[in-house]
């Protein structure tokens, strides 16, 4: 599934490639993904003023033809893929929807296992949805800090990764980058977040903010089925020092890279290091 450093290089590329661009016409070739698509109608010579993220959910601020405001917003589930093409480039496999532009370009999603979903919402209905209260701070904003994180930390008993990766506790930062930031600084997976000191917990806050910027800074990763708007795929998979690497070598002491697993998700890291 794209994490926030994927979700975040998508939103950099359709920015630069459709940001100021009007919609001649929206189609889509089946009802729904995850849940019913919405009237995308509403969008039909509608302009794109700017795409940006909260959290794993891609924003494209539209203008209407009267002037009002929509925020279209998608999520790209575990397979989806935004591509900008040719309006005359013939339909991929799995592609869900189009979306034609009056310059003679065309915005396309696919997405394999069609678990991703959009919703069209008024500014002030997007930040009164469930989707957008169910969120936590940012992990790049300075609402991301170690007084924050240090004083929720002191009242769970839960182990630190699975905290890591709760979306009302810090936004986007999934199996991945929760894995790769743990092994940074230092801390066991499995560790109980209530008891960290203050300083490995603004270490770790340091760390996730380094790991995600390096991830964007890199592309993303491209694990599976993850690719950049023009095609090209993420090279921080290039970067890994526990994820995926059951079995090899730590990069750092040597020992043998270990995964076991935490609430359903496979997590990697090295017993040596992270004690």
């Amino acid at each position: 599934m794209p994490e926030l450093p994927e979700v975040e290089v998508v939103c950099r590329g359709l920015n630069a490639l459709i940001q100021g661009k009007y919609v001649q016409s929206i189609r889509t070739f089946r009802d729904g993904l995850r849940y019913p698509f919405p009237d995308f109608s509403q969008l039909h010579g509608a302009m794109i003023q700017g795409i940006h993220r909260r959290s794993k959910y891609i924003l494209m601020d539209c203008i209407l033809p009267d002037g009002k405001a929509r925020v279209l917003v998608w999520h790209l589930g575990m397979t989806g893929q935004f591509h900008v093409l040719a309006m005359d480039a013939d339909a991929a496999k799995h592609e869900h929807m189009r979306m034609d532009f009056r310059d003679g370009s065309s915005l396309r999603y696919r997405d394999a296992r069609r678990f991703g979903y959009a919703g069209l919402f008024s500014e002030e209905a997007w930040l009164q949805s469930a989707w957008y209260q169910a969120l936590g701070p940012e992990p790049l904003s300075e609402a991301w800090c170690g007084d924050y994180f240090y004083g929720l930390c002191q009242q769970r008993n839960t182990a630190i990764k699975p905290l890591l990766m709760q979306a009302s506790v810090v936004v986007g930062v999934g199996n991945i980058y929760a894995s790769e930031s743990l092994f940074q600084s230092g801390i066991h997976p499995m560790r109980a977040a209530k008891r960290l000191a203050r300083k490995r917990v603004d270490g770790l806050v340091d760390q996730v903010k380094d790991t995600l910027t390096r991830a964007i800074d890199a592309g993303g990763s491209s694990i599976r089925d993850f690719v950049q708007v023009d095609g090209k795929p993420g090279y921080f998979a290039h970067e890994f020092y526990v994820y995926g690497r059951e079995g090899a070598p730590c990069h750092q002491c040597s020992a043998t890279i270990k995964r076991m697993m935490q609430a359903g998700r496979s997590t990697f890291y090295c017993p040596q290091c992270q004690r």
